[in-house]
This record gives structure tokens, C-alpha cells and sequence, in this order.
């Protein structure tokens, strides 16, 4: 070990001492080889003889292994030194792979500058090309919803992306970067006509783009310009956007502040939440939901649920006994949790919005098409609203109206309403379907205006599939109309309605949500440089394509997971929740640390 803390090796006759060491230099000092080492003048002739040999032996091997290896050449290391485990790596040679910790030991070369960035791309693109044919193929039969969304990154750079939805999976087409131009109608019109003809016309069903007035009015020429396209805003920005507006009235925002105070008041607190962790079944109040927007209801649900831990808290004797328990803030947070008015405000609360938070999951996620959700999840938000307040119009009126301004100035569209119609789940289950004649309104409009087929032989078809006759009239299909997925589900019973069921699955096939998608927008933070700009532009429209694909790809092969979306801006929205406003808490004296039991407390 020489001074500088590197392994040293002195080799005889050698001029100087060789750093690093490794059996291999060993071998190449004492055959006589000129390199990394300096030869040994004493070694006897038939020891070079053999070390030689074995020298040439290694490196045929490597020659074989070469044609296996699309980076370069491969070098095999200690090959016959078992003991020889370690790897000290070498200057511009490629980099080292150890097996387990075995003996054997790879040397992978780096591929070049010009083979990242030439051929290996253009490898990378083919072989995503062929994922995304096998998708493409599907359009034609379940169709596609074309997805549009603008973002801006942290340099304030808008960008619009361009996406295919359909159940098989997710396909990022391209992102133009507008920063320039005015974001008009008919400039988006023109983009999305671009995305229109290369999808192909007869291949999409729907289109869904922000809630933003110039995204309306480019969306309105759409459906004008193709009558078989329809077109709606985003439901979860919807969703959001009416969870925003409860949220500031007035009640709610008081109830809001007077829970926050509870959650910072503990989580600022060590020996309190480690307390609360030790309770059987305790999960966190606060943490990161579907949305930003979710966040406070999600935490007035979980203070209501965990209410009486914390009224086993504040009532303990640890905490009565407590330096915390003396504190100003603790006199008026305990007073918070045992007045039973606040517990009941936040049950009140949490069923208003629940129907809305189980919607909101589910046009979020991608666990399967999302479109004859919609309708259902906003009809019956407000029967619970209703429900809620026993029907008191005085009560339930502030929340009903908020809804029903959202859904009647962006929300309410045909495509909703003929997915809700078209769903066995909710049609065969007439006690709760909705017999308003907008439902079947828009039915009929949708089939005068968009459909392809004989359309009285779609409204005879529509008949047969309302009054479970034929094919629908099986036992079976009633009672798997709650279990399958619905496009799968049209598949099964549908032949008998040959017309319909086409009509039906490509309806039930689509999506009506596209901000589960945005967050891998990330991605363009990191290709979007001042250094990625210099690149030229089909390169760089490469790379994006490329990566965003395949984490659209990776999701598409973990679908069966559990997936709760979780927006990563919400992460920072929970400062609301955990950051005290005032003076830091007061740290224990000596006293009580000696009064405390000695045991391992979980870090908060």
C-alpha cells in the first residue's frame, strides 16, 4: 500500500513499482511483454514458455467472444486465479462487470460517441417501432382517443404533446415545442390535423385535450371538420377542478385549517407521531393523493377515520404528563379533538366527496378504459350530496351547484352520456339507472351523426341489447356485466347485435382523461437542454420519442399491478399539512428524557 492509499505490486527488475497490481500484469511481466509492466530478465525460459502460451489462450478466447458482444471486446480477467477476486479498474478499457463475485470477470467496451448516437438510436427506434406497430393494429377495431395537453417546464417553455390511446396501450407520437407562436385555435387545429392524418380519420373515436379556452375552441373545429370524432375536456382536470372549489367554501376551508393544525401539530413532534405509529392498523394522515387537489379531503378522511387515536393520545398519561401537553398550541389542538362537532364535519365532508375521489381514481388511472365511468360517477355524486343532507335543498344546494356548473359548462357531452347508455353494468341495473331523456337524447344524436352503419339497424340492434334478448339474455351475461371489462364484455355477448357491438366497443374503448399521462413529462426536462437543443432536430425528436415510449412501454407490461396515481407535484403540496407557522417545538428537557422508558422509537 503506497502512500496514497492504491495497492502497489514491485515486480523484480522492474524500473519502478507498478500500481494496482493483478495477477494479469503478473503474467505479462514475467512472459516478457512490454505494456503496462516492464519484463522480468530472470524468470527461466520455460516458465516464459508457459506463461506466454497461456497469454495467447486468453486473448483467442476473447476474439470468440467478441462476435457475441454488439459494445466491443470482451476480456477475461484472472481467469485461472480463483483467489483473485478483486477488480481494479482500468484506464479507458471498458467497463467491469464482477458475476456474483465469482472469478470470472467481464470487461464490457463502452460504445462510441458516434455508435450512441448514430446506430445504436436508430436500433433503439426500430426495435420500439415494432411494440408500436403491434399496437397501431388495434386501432381499426377497438379505435383510439387522441390525447393533448400543453406544459410548461421550468425555463417557461410550452410544450405540446401529442399521444394514441387505446386499451393495448399508450402511444407517444411527438412534442412541439411552441413557445414562439400564439397558441390560437386555428394553430392547434392545424397541429391536430397533422396527428388526425397520420392516426387515420376512420381510426378515431374521441379526442381529449385541456380544459384551456383555445384547446375548446380548436376541439369544437375537430368535431365539425370530422364528424365521426368526438370531442371532450379532460375529466380529471374537471374532477380537480370542481374538489378545488368545494374546498374554498368557507366551512370547508375552516374545517381545513383547524384539521392542519392537529397534523402540525403532531408531525412536528417526534415523540407523538411515534406514539401514534405503535396503534394498530394507524396509517398516515397525511400523504400525497390522486391529485393536489385531493390532498385535504384525503387527510380529513384520515383524521376522521384515525379519530380515536388521537383521542387515546391526548387522554394518555404519557401525554398528560408531557412537557407537550403544557404548550399553548397543545390546549387548543386537544380542544380540536375531542369536540365531537369537528369529527362529524369531517365525516360530512369526506361521503360528499367520496363518489367524486373513487371517479377521480379511476379516469386517472389506466387500469382499463375509463369512458362509460364518467356519466354514472357525476349522477351519482349527486344523489349523495342529496343523500347526505336527507334531501334539505337549503344544505346540499352550495355543493349540487358547483357540480352541475362544472358539468353543464364543460363537462356534459354526448359520448358520456351514450358510454353510461351502452354500459351492461348500469343498464341492467334498472333500480339505479338514470331514465333522464338526455340519456337517451344523446344516444340517438351520436347515431344519427357518427355512425358508419345502417342506423336503423343500430337502433333495432339497441333494442335487442336493452331488453336482454338473444344473446344478451343468457344468464351468464348478466352476471358478468359487473366483472368484465366492458369492451371484452361486447366481445362475448355481442354477437347476436353484429352492428352495435362494433358501435359499443369502440365507445367503451376510450379513454376521457389524458393528465394520467403527464407525468412523464420529466423526461423533457432532461432532453430539452441548451446542450440538446444543439442537436439536430430529427435526433433530438428521436430521443424524446424513444424514452418517452418506452416508459409508456414499461407501464403498459406492469399493468396488472396496482396502480394509484400519484401526482409528484402533490408531494409538495402537504406543506399546508406538516409545516408549523410559528416558533420551533420545544425539545424535551433532561427530566423527562430520564422519565421516558428506553426503547427504540421509529424516526417520523
Amino acid at each position: 500500500m503506497d502512500s496514497s492509499g492504491h495497492n502497489s505490486t514491485a515486480l523484480s527488475n522492474a524500473p519502478s513499482s507498478t500500481r494496482g497490481g493483478g495477477i494479469n500484469r503478473m503474467k505479462q511481466h514475467l512472459a516478457g511483454k512490454f505494456g503496462e509492466v516492464g519484463p522480468c530478465k530472470k524468470v527461466p525460459g520455460d516458465v516464459r514458455y508457459r506463461i506466454e502460451e497461456a497469454l495467447k489462450a486468453i486473448i483467442e478466447k476473447n476474439k470468440r467472444s467478441e462476435e457475441s458482444n454488439p459494445f466491443g471486446r470482451v476480456v477475461f480477467e484472472f481467469e485461472d486465479d480463483a483467489e483473485i477476486e478483486e477488480i481494479i479498474p482500468q484506464r479507458n478499457n471498458g467497463i467491469l462487470i464482477n458475476e456474483g463475485g465469482g472469478s470470472r470477470n467481464k470487461r464490457y467496451k463502452v460504445p462510441t460517441y458516434h455508435e450512441v448516437r448514430v446506430p445504436l438510436l436508430n436500433d433503439s427506434k426500430k426495435e420500439l417501432q415494432l411494440f408500436i406497430d403491434s399496437i397501431k393494429s388495434t386501432w381499426a377495431n377497438t379505435g383510439c382517443t387522441i390525447m393533448s395537453n400543453g406544459w410548461t417546464d421550468g425555463r417557461h417553455r410550452t410544450l405540446i404533446n401529442f399521444l394514441v390511446y387505446c386499451p393495448r396501450g399508450i402511444t407517444f407520437v411527438k412534442s412541439i415545442d411552441a413557445s414562439d407562436v400564439v397558441k390560437d385555435a386555428p394553430l392547434l387545429f392545424k397541429l391536430f390535423e397533422e396527428i388526425i392524418e397520420w392516426v387515420g380519420v376512420s381510426n378515431i373515436v374521441h379526442m381529449v385535450t385541456n380544459n384551456g379556452a383555445n384547446y375548446v375552441a380548436a376541439g369544437r373545429l375537430v368535431s365539425q371538420t370530422y364528424k365521426n370524432i368526438n370531442w371532450s375536456p379532460c375529466e380529471a382536470h374537471c374532477l380537480n377542478l370542481v374538489l378545488s372549489d368545494i374546498s374554498k367554501l368557507n366551512h370547508v376551508k375552516e374545517l381545513a385549517s383547524r384539521a392542519s393544525s392537529v397534523t402540525r401539530f403532531i408531525y412536528n413532534r417526534p415523540w407523538l407521531i411515534a406514539w401514534l405509529r405503535k396503534r394498530k392498523g394507524w396509517t398516515e394522515i397525511v400523504r400525497p393523493g390522486a391529485t393536489r387537489f385531493a390532498i385535504t379531503f384525503i387527510a380529513l378522511h384520515s383524521i376522521q377515520k384515525h379519530m380515536h387515536d388521537l383521542k387515546a393520545l391526548v387522554t394518555s398519561k404519557d401525554f398528560v404528563d408531557s412537557r407537550h401537553a403544557k404548550d399553548k398550541k397543545a390546549k387548543e389542538v386537544v380542544a380540536i379533538i375531542l369536540d365531537s362537532k369537528f369529527s362529524n364535519d369531517c365525516l360530512i365532508i369526506v361521503k360528499i366527496v367520496e363518489p367524486l375521489m373513487r371517479l377521480l381514481r379511476i379516469v386517472d388511472g389506466d387500469k382499463k378504459p375509463s369512458m362509460g365511468y364518467v356519466y354514472e360517477g357525476m349522477y351519482r355524486e349527486r344523489i349523495a350530496i342529496k343523500n347526505v343532507f336527507m334531501k334539505k335543498k337549503r344544505l346540499y344546494k352550495p355543493y349540487t351547484s358547483i357540480i352541475k356548473d362544472h358539468w353543464d359548462r364543460t363537462l356534459r357531452k354526448n359520448i358520456h352520456a351514450v358510454a353510461y347508455w351502452l354500459n351492461p353494468t348500469f343498464q341492467y341495473d334498472q333500480s339505479s339507472f338514470c331514465k333522464k331523456p338526455e340519456v337517451m337524447a344523446s344516444m340517438l344524436d351520436v347515431i344519427e351523426t357518427k355512425a358508419t352503419c345502417s342506423k336503423t339497424k343500430l337502433l333495432d340492434e339497441a333494442r335487442l341489447f336493452r331488453d336482454q334478448l338473444e344473446s344478451f339474455g343468457r344468464e351468464l351475461a348478466t352476471i358478468t356485466s359487473k366483472t368484465t371489462q366492458l369492451d371484452e364484455w361486447w366481445r362475448l355477448f355481442g354477437h347476436s347485435t353484429p352492428n352495435l357491438q362494433k358501435f359499443s366497443i369502440r365507445i367503451l374503448s376510450q379513454t376521457s382523461s389524458s393528465s394520467g399521462y403527464e407525468r412523464n413529462w420529466s423526461v423533457f426536462e432532461r432532453i430539452h437542454t441548451k446542450k440538446g437543443n444543439r442537436l439536430e432536430h430529427q435526433r433530438l425528436n428521436d430521443l424524446v420519442y424513444i424514452h418517452y415510449n418506452l416508459r409508456l412501454k414499461n407501464r403498459h407490461f406492469n399493468k396488472m399491478k396496482n396502480y394509484d396515481p400519484v401526482e409528484i407535484e402533490s408531494i409538495d403540496k402537504t406543506e399546508f399539512w406538516i409545516v408549523e407557522d410559528e416558533e420551533e417545538p420545544p425539545l424535551l428537557d433532561f427530566d423527562e428524557l430520564e422519565q421516558m422508558p428506553y426503547q427504540e422509537i421509529p424516526a417520523p
